[in-house]
């Protein structure tokens, strides 16, 4: 009765909450289209919501927004750069860009590039003035008039972003509804847009006019700079601007600090310790950050902050000096991802793993991985994402891996293996297969094999049922379809497959797609279904 009633359109409340479970599945969201009205409505505002990241939507659906243009500037269009006014629809079934809650700058920008390219007859600086000086700005302005307001805004900026959005930025500023409510902003560029100063005023006005952010990235690339060289943009940057955004926010609550190499982020860092913040921000995220000449900070900023429930180092310089400070925190250090790669000091590692090994949830490592792993397997029994790369062919190293998959196999849920190396790849074949805990949510398995150990690895897994797995066989002259047909397809082993060979994704053999489909099993994009560590921790 109650299925009944949610696809008849008499739930709605039900059904939208229902529907929300769909909101990256774009497949299924399309299929939702086709059931009744409601549905359609419901499910056409998660299409939407993200245009310009939607990777299954080509780049006409610009002409949609396009088709809110005034009379006269489709004139314009037409007489200044011969676009035929029949390229708009006349009319359309939904106000499309009042469902837009999403917005990468850097994505929008090659969105129209990509529009702009296929309208013929143009010169290089024709494209340039259509793309910067009228598609862009009369898209924000179509966004604007249309009441957007933006959950997620990402201002990711090289140069040439920069010269693209002059316009764009002050229609922000002069309609300030566009942003006040953001919930989730990434501030991504280098030194070179660092140093253009007039792009802060933007910045500015957001510090001024936001207070809504819950989750804030920060990614400030400076190859070139030396904290002992002055420059009036950058200083500004990392003394004013940044640290107003933090202390102007209400309810902060995750703050990703990622690759900024010789940015200096002390009074980034200082802002924390604000009221607001204390009582807030429950996750941080460092990713490639080097803690040399900030660990002293940081440790004040541990202490301040009273609700901090996920700490997680990604790629960063562990010395002595900060685990050692680190472990003297005296509240909980709850570190619940590291990931490792290069020359190791095993001493304050295993410091570190003994006040918060614990706590440990997500373990990435590669090259001289032996020590760690046992390690690992001493203080860390909630292991739940592995991530195992480069690993070279020494026979503990490889052992130890192994032992430790055997080790956490029970709370084990999302493996990723990572290796270009024949003999690596053989041996993870011939032996992986049977250690595997009988179910799993993700495995990816990106190695350089033949069919012989392949089929090894099938015949030994024959019992596990693995929800998402992506396998990418580097040797070009194997053909592993029939083995997965075989082992996989026909025994229904998986729910989601992504296969990638001889340069060639399954998901591009729209045959080999539908007899999948007939086993219940849908077939992926290889990079869509891969679970990278960045996306499963939340970086992005």
């Amino acid at each position: 009765m109650t299925c009944s009633k949610i696809f008849s359109g008499d739930l709605p409340e039900l059904t939208t909450e229902i529907i929300q479970y769909f909101r990256n599945d774009f497949s299924t969201l399309y299929t939702c289209i086709l059931v009744n009205r409601l549905w359609c409505r419901l499910a056409i505002r998660l299409l939407w919501e993200n245009p310009f990241s939607n990777p299954t939507r080509h780049n006409d659906f610009i002409n949609l927004f396009l088709h809110n243009l005034t009379e006269d500037n489709k004139t314009k269009l037409n007489n200044e750069y011969g676009i035929n006014n029949n390229l708009f629809p006349s009319n359309t079934l939904f106000n499309y860009p009042s469902f837009i809650k999403c917005l990468n700058i850097q994505k929008f920008l090659w969105s129209i590039k990509k529009w702009v390219a296929n309208i013929k007859n143009l010169t290089d600086k024709q494209r340039y003035l259509l793309s910067s000086q009228y598609i862009n700005p009369n898209l924000f302005k179509i966004f604007i008039n249309n009441e957007v307001n933006l959950h997620t805004f990402e201002v990711i900026l090289n140069n040439e972003c920069c010269n693209y959005f002059d316009l764009s930025f002050e229609l922000i500023q002069q309609n300030p509804y566009f942003i006040c409510n953001i919930k989730n902003f990434k501030l991504c560029f280098d030194e070179n847009v660092a140093k253009i100063t007039k792009f802060y005023p933007f910045l500015k006005f957001l510090h001024s006019n936001c207070n809504s952010i819950s989750s804030l990235n920060i990614n400030i690339k400076l190859f070139f700079y030396n904290n002992n060289n002055s420059d009036v943009g950058i200083t500004l940057l990392s003394e004013e601007h940044l640290p107003k955004i933090i202390n102007s926010q209400k309810n902060l609550r995750k703050i990703s600090f990622e690759g900024c190499i010789n940015f200096p982020l002390y009074h980034s860092l200082l802002s924390l310790k604000n009221s607001n913040c204390s009582n807030t921000l429950n996750t941080i995220i460092f990713h490639h950050i080097n803690f040399k000449d900030i660990t002293n900070i940081l440790i004040e900023v541990f202490e301040q902050l009273n609700v901090l429930e996920s700490i997680h180092i990604i790629y960063c310089s562990l010395d002595s000096d900060f685990v050692e400070k680190i472990i003297n925190v005296t509240k909980p250090f709850k570190l619940k991802s590291l990931f490792i790669s290069g020359n190791l000091q095993i001493e304050p590692i295993e410091s570190l793993l003994q006040k918060s090994g614990g706590y440990l949830e997500n373990f990435g490592s590669g090259s001289e991985s032996n020590q760690l792993f046992k390690l690992i397997m001493k203080y860390c029994p909630k292991i739940k994402y592995f991530d195992l790369f480069d690993l070279d062919n020494c026979h503990d190293n490889i052992t130890t891996a192994f032992n430790l998959i055997k080790n956490i196999e029970n709370t084990l849920n999302y493996l990723s293996i990572e290796s270009v190396d024949i003999e690596f790849s053989s041996i993870v074949l011939q032996n992986l297969g049977q250690m595997l805990p009988f179910k799993l949510e993700y495995l990816n398995l990106y190695l350089m094999f033949n069919n012989k150990d392949f089929e090894l690895f099938l015949k030994n897994s024959n019992n596990i049922f693995i929800k998402k797995l992506s396998i990418r066989n580097e040797m070009q002259d194997e053909d592993i379809l029939p083995y997965i047909k075989k082992y996989i397809m026909e025994k229904k082993r998986v729910k989601y497959l992504a296969v990638e060979v001889k340069n060639k994704d399954l998901f591009s053999l729209k045959d080999e797609v539908k007899e999948f489909k007939l086993y219940n099993i849908e077939i992926q994009n290889y990079d869509k279904l891969a679970i990278y560590y960045c996306d499963f921790i939340g970086i992005y």
